[in-house]
């Protein structure tokens, strides 16, 4: 069965006038109506996350060049911006909502910027966009124990559900973290698939819970978004970014064996 790389773009806000919070990580709408114009002359297929994983597990084909176009965390620019330029291509997605953090019912006031309510939300569903998981507060959850990690997980899902109709099946770990025990609570909790981070291409051999994306960001431009897609200098762009993940994976680990021998003692 081949391992066809699989471009897995990763965006968070789509907004013209974005917070300092979020403005590295936010993407103009004029930018991204360019990003699917392209998309589309390319000749790529945009699909979600859980009909990529599902063509993987069973072994159908992949379709032409298939890409995902996914969002995290929930912003309103993804309704306002991103949503007209995927339909006027056509394109599904794959939204990641934190459910603490959008607005109604359940908003913690987490939210780095103004977020979607759950009306916007299930427009989005309704117009071919996958809803998944992002955990209800945005925790890193390898830092939690096991309760809340529970927590997390049980709740988004089921506000997900209820809110939307139809339970998550893809889930996106906050900030890209995870570990053996994340990934393991979040095949129990019922999700199918769960995407990372990694700035680099997706692969089956990677398995359904630690699939690679590429960090679409504010100073992306075409070219380089170009690159991305056709999997170009991929390692080049992103060298600084996994060298500063590898190294902040060492704080944390260190502090998770302190953890451990702080309770160990008590």
């Amino acid at each position: 069965m081949s391992d066809v790389p699989v471009p897995i773009l990763m965006y968070h806000s789509v907004a013209a006038a974005p917070n300092d919070a979020t403005r590295a990580l936010s993407v103009a709408p004029e930018a991204f109506a360019e990003q699917m114009a392209l998309i589309g002359g390319l000749g790529l297929t945009p699909v979600t996350t859980a009909d990529l994983a599902a063509r993987w597990r069973s072994g159908r084909p992949l379709p032409a060049r298939p890409v995902l176009i996914t969002f995290d965390d929930g912003y309103e620019g993804v309704h306002r911006h991103a949503l007209p330029a995927l339909a006027e291509h056509g394109f599904p997605a794959t939204l990641f909502v934190s459910t603490g953090w959008i607005r109604g019912a359940y908003d913690t006031g987490g939210g780095l910027d103004t977020m979607l309510d759950w009306r916007q939300v299930r427009e989005l569903a309704s117009a071919g966009v996958e809803i998944g998981g992002h955990s209800h507060t945005h925790p890193q959850l390898d830092q939690l124990g096991d309760g809340d990690l529970h927590t997390e997980l049980t709740r988004c899902t089921r506000i997900v559900a209820d809110e939307v109709g139809a339970r998550p099946l893809s889930f996106a770990y906050p900030y890209g973290y995870s570990s053996r025990r994340v990934r393991q609570a979040v095949r129990a909790t019922g999700y199918a698939q769960a995407l990372a981070v990694g700035n680099g291409l997706a692969r089956r051999r990677q398995g359904p819970y630690a699939l690679h994306r590429v960090t679409v960001r504010r100073g992306t431009g075409l070219e380089e978004f170009e690159r991305l897609l056709e999997g170009r200098a991929v390692a080049r762009n992103f060298a600084r970014d996994r060298a500063l993940t590898k190294g902040y994976a060492l704080v944390r680990r260190a502090r998770q064996v302190r953890r451990k021998a702080i309770r160990s003692r008590v």
